[in-house]
């Protein structure tokens, strides 16, 4: 009745693992029961034994059921409690194995040095058989066994009373009572303080039972879980069936990468999106083949960091379809991780953008175009500086040259002379060149180009630009630069226009006021990190109700202004991740700033 008890269990939930691979307690559960039933069977032949040489040979068997017993119920303890101190199961298992290989050479068997006979005794109603003999000392071996299985369940027990899982507890604290309890009655046995056959069997059938009771507390679950998600699944078909046309309403491509499968799911619209038809197989090294050559390697590395650091990823690059033809996608996700800490899903959406890109090119070409335009009408009001900036090194040259002239003449010139005249015309060239090189930059068509630049160089640059026509005006124009200011990234000549168009602003805003008054100042300095520009002047200031609108494209307070001037230089330092500001200066006159983020700081690229 024992071994057949043990046996139905074992048909069970071996049936149960075969569905559900992933449960190994199921798998040790059977291997205890098939255990356990093998232990009465041969407790069932013990009592039948009239030999001493039969009962010798069974007792011998009885030890390889014994051990797969005690090793699935180390097992069992460790996967389905998720308890016991590890290297103390390991313990046990070896002295397990070591008593079984200890009973294979050990003849008659471990227990016993010599069985001396068989004692008749009368049990149930039957006539059974139990052994006398000299006890074999190598038993201890599997006592010390029994008794590291005792303390791994009762470390187990503790941690399992942490949890506050009664059904754990239960079944943690019964394992630990039913193997004291055949432990202590085969020593008992042995030692023939109990005239007893071995019952052992009686003590493990309580513990394939508990075990059994654990398990089925697994199954009632997943049989509750089985009515919910049947209950769930219409509503989760409908969810999905919304999520699909929301996905396809918005353009956007699903994709679910399965890291421990290999396998990468995605929806028809995706897949559309990358060039691949309904048939191909996707992983993920196909699919970085579709990206741009010179994309690749950032997308590549991007994966990388999110599968190595978790959280979400957001990038745009470019395809290069079969065609020839380029499409850029915005694609967006994040990695999910298993129980165990490790990447387990990659979820994602994707989106083509390639309108979008046209558009923001088509924009940044306007921009552009817009600025240089706005450059060459500052150098339309710089032309009267300019011009007698050049007339000065061009004069110079000519009366340098006439100069020259008349000492060619002399029979004997003096050539020292010659050669100073020739020193003083190559300066006033090479001063009247950098005018013109000046000039030339500024009205050039150019695409933005950034490089490291230092903001003090470029506020001097600027400021010697119009160093002249502030002469003119009798302006007084300093520059204050800042005594430590690391280097910058940015495009130098749209940097310097945002600048002159300031310095222009403010000379103008000082016309109307006294020569002594006319001050116009360029503070450089480093502020929370960033670098800052300001630009202030001694004038009127600007009226309260129109300081909000003052960079609005076409408001302007000049009589001949178009109003681009402000708007564009809001552009450009915004392009380069920085922000320009208006305000009143208490003392009279307005102040302008701007700041720009430091090399390192993530500004434009």
């Amino acid at each position: 009745m024992d071994a057949a008890i043990c046996l139905t269990l074992a048909g069970i939930y071996f049936a149960a693992w075969l569905q559900s691979r992933s449960m190994w307690g199921y798998l040790f559960f059977t291997f205890s029961a098939l255990g356990s039933a093998a232990i009465a069977a041969c407790e069932l032949l013990l009592m039948r034994s009239e030999t001493v040489e039969q009962f010798g040979r069974v007792d011998w068997l009885s030890h390889f059921p014994l051990c797969v017993l005690l090793v699935s119920i180390v097992w069992f303890t460790r996967f389905h409690l998720r308890a016991g101190w590890p290297w103390l199961g390991w313990a046990v298992i070896a002295t397990r194995i070591l008593m079984l290989v200890m009973n294979i050479f050990s003849p008659p068997t471990i227990n016993f040095r010599v069985i001396t006979g068989l004692h008749r005794v009368s049990f149930l109603g039957e006539t059974i058989f139990t052994p006398e003999g000299v006890l074999n000392p190598w038993a201890n071996v599997g006592k010390l066994s029994s008794v590291l299985l005792l303390i791994f369940l009762i470390t187990a027990t503790v941690e399992v009373s942490r949890r506050k899982k009664r059904v754990d507890l239960f079944l943690s604290g019964s394992l630990m009572f039913f193997i004291t309890a055949a432990a202590l009655h085969a020593a008992l046995v042995e030692r023939g303080i109990v005239k007893s056959p071995y019952l052992i069997s009686f003590a493990f059938l309580g513990v394939i039972l508990t075990m059994a009771y654990g398990l089925s507390s697994d199954v009632l679950r997943a049989s509750q879980l089985v009515v919910m998600l049947q209950a769930s699944e219409a509503g989760l078909r409908e969810s999905e069936e919304r999520m699909t046309l929301a996905a396809e309403a918005a353009n956007l491509g699903i994709w679910i990468s399965d890291l421990a499968r290999q396998e990468i799911w995605a929806t028809q619209k995706w897949r559309e999106l990358f060039g691949f038809s309904g048939s191909d197989q996707l992983d993920l090294e196909g699919i970085l083949q579709r990206v741009h050559p010179e994309d690749r390697e950032v997308v590549n590395q991007m994966l990388t960091k999110v599968l190595a650091s978790g959280g979400n990823y957001e990038a745009e690059y470019r395809l290069l379809l079969r065609d020839g033809k380029i499409r850029w996608i915005a694609s967006r996700g994040r990695v999910e991780f298993n129980g165990n800490g490790k990447p387990a899903l990659l979820r994602g959406v994707s989106v083509d953008v390639t309108q979008r890109h046209a558009v923001e090119l088509e924009v940044q070409q306007q921009r552009a175009e817009l600025a240089h335009f706005s450059r060459v009408s500052m150098l339309g009001e710089l032309s009267g500086s300019l011009a007698h900036e050049l007339s000065q090194p061009l004069g110079a040259i000519l009366r340098n040259t006439e100069a020259a002239e008349l000492f060619l003449e002399d029979p004997s010139p003096d050539m020292d002379e010659l050669r100073a005249i020739l020193a003083d015309i190559r300066k006033d060239d090479q001063r009247a060149g950098a005018v013109i090189d000046r000039m030339r930059s500024m009205m050039k068509r150019r695409a933005v180009e950034h490089g490291m630049l230092d903001l003090n160089m470029l506020a001097a640059d600027v400021i010697g630009f119009v160093r002249r026509d502030a002469d003119l005006r009798k302006v007084r124009l300093t520059l204050e630069p800042a005594s430590s200011l690391p280097l910058m990234r940015g495009d130098r000549i749209q940097l310097q226009q945002v600048l002159l168009n300031l310095l222009l602003n403010a000379m103008d805003a000082v016309s109307d006021s006294t020569p002594d008054r006319r001050r116009v100042a360029v503070l450089v300095r480093l502020a929370d990190k960033r670098a800052e520009v300001v630009v202030s002047d001694t004038g009127h200031g600007i009226p309260e109700d129109k300081l909000p609108r003052v960079f609005e494209p076409f408001f302007t307070s000049k009589q001949n202004g178009m109003g681009l001037g402000l708007p564009i230089s809001r552009t450009i330092i915004e392009a380069h991740g920085g922000s320009i500001q208006a305000k009143n200066d208490p003392d009279g006159g307005a102040i302008f700033c701007f700041t720009l983020p430091m090399a390192g700081e993530g500004g434009s690229s």
